[in-house]
């Protein structure tokens, strides 16, 4: 039995595990959420916060396809601030800021690292939504899921030199006025 075999249905797990967090119905932000947001009341602040614990920490070197289905790492991006969105197609609050995020990618590269196994599916979901923005970026081995420990969704935001800015876990409204003031900490 190889490691590969074992790590990725735990991983998997995990992700799953992580993907139940709920997407604010209410307009609250979900970085910041309010005293009276059920949300907030239901959920670890840490969850809804901007993780600035590892800022200047290098992006990660893990090969994922890109939306022409070949070969890439993030110092594809090196240059340009880039939002790392970490999705599925089967993760409710990922498809729910899908398209918030295809709003805020008129604004700031995002890469939509789909989680999920086959380029089809993820092809399927992108004809189905018509973003005008967003590609499908496929991470297949789930490489990004195991180098964050992820639970989705999980953004992470990079400066122009490909180093961490901060980190969020769980879905949000990329429109919102707190969302923009951090995705605007990008140079």
């Amino acid at each position: 039995m190889s490691l590969r075999s074992v790590m990725v249905p735990v991983l998997l797990l995990g992700v799953l595990g992580g993907c139940d967090k709920q997407v604010s119905s209410n307009g609250q932000d979900a970085l910041a959420p309010t005293a009276n947001s059920s949300q907030a009341a239901a959920e670890p602040a840490a969850a809804q916060a901007i993780d600035r614990s590892h800022k200047g920490e290098a992006a990660p070197t893990v090969t994922f396809e890109g939306p022409d289905g070949k070969p890439m790492t993030l110092a594809a991006f090196k240059g340009k601030p880039v939002l790392v969105n970490l999705w599925a197609t089967w993760c409710g609050p990922c498809v729910k800021e899908m398209p918030t995020l295809d709003a805020a990618a008129a604004t700031i590269t995002v890469a939509t690292i789909s989680q999920d196994k086959d380029r089809a599916t993820v092809a399927g979901f992108f004809a189905k939504h018509s973003f005008a923005r967003l590609k499908p970026y496929l991470d297949k081995d789930v490489g990004f899921s195991i180098a964050y420990n992820a639970s989705l969704p999980m953004s992470i935001l990079f400066d122009s030199t490909g180093h961490e800015i901060w980190r969020s876990t769980g879905g949000m409204d990329w429109t919102s006025a707190t969302a923009k003031a951090a995705l605007a900490e990008a140079k």
